[in-house]
């Protein structure tokens, strides 16, 4: 669903209808599976609702253009159609920067979300980088439920986290991504170094049969 401001705050499951986030649908869902496009779906709804709960504003305090843009392509290191020849991460960054300079985008808000992206999985670093990076790793964060971090899972109640996953269902969202960060980062040595989450997730693959993030869901607020 998308629609104007007014709706997004009233909605909490409305996506922004503005010709940039509308170009960023189109780019982004033939590309992942329907599990991790409702992931960057959920991150963003969820992030904005972080946002409210900080009493942080739209046009104010942050570009819900740019917000939209980096959760929806946070992922793009992991989709079908990349080079795959970095951390997920990076490579993810480097394609939506990419993106939003092609679309008119000045190269100032490219590299803002350029830091979103490639930080999303680093906290203590990301939450020292700005309001963009803040609420991309904690609505990212959000949708994990838990076992990824994050201070803000009280940030919307049973309700509106229903009416979310209605709109955008799970299908076993936190094993589909792994399985798509794994295969990344078995592409090629540059992809998966020692320590990183795509370095880790393709180790505990191998030495377990599961990471333990996925083992860690299964207990969070969401599941997988």
């Amino acid at each position: 669903m998308t629609g104007t401001a007014h709706e997004a705050a009233t909605d909490p499951t409305t996506l922004p209808g503005t010709p940039l986030a509308k170009a960023v649908v189109e780019h982004i869902r033939p590309v992942h599976t329907p599990s991790v496009f409702n992931h960057t779906a959920r991150s963003y709804l969820f992030a904005r609702l972080v946002a409210a709960r900080l009493d942080l504003a739209a046009g104010r305090d942050y570009d819900d253009d740019l917000l939209f843009a980096a959760c929806a392509m946070h992922d793009l290191g992991v989709a079908h159609d990349g080079p795959h020849r970095q951390r997920f991460e990076v490579e993810g960054a480097d394609r939506a920067a990419e993106f939003l300079l092609r679309h008119g985008r000045s190269a100032a808000d490219a590299d803002q979300v350029w830091q979103a992206i490639a930080l999303h999985t680093s906290s203590g670093i990301a939450e020292r980088r700005g309001t963009l990076c803040v609420l991309v790793r904690e609505g990212i964060a959000l949708d994990f439920g838990g076992p990824m971090g994050g201070n803000h899972l009280d940030a919307l109640s049973d309700e509106q986290a229903e009416a979310v996953h209605a709109a955008y269902p799970r299908l076993e969202m936190i094993r589909s991504l792994t399985d798509a960060i794994v295969a990344q980062a078995a592409r090629h040595p540059k992809n998966a170094p020692r320590y990183s989450i795509p370095g880790e997730f393709l180790r505990e693959r191998g030495a377990y049969g599961r990471t333990r993030m996925e083992h860690a869901c299964q207990s969070s607020r969401w599941g997988d």
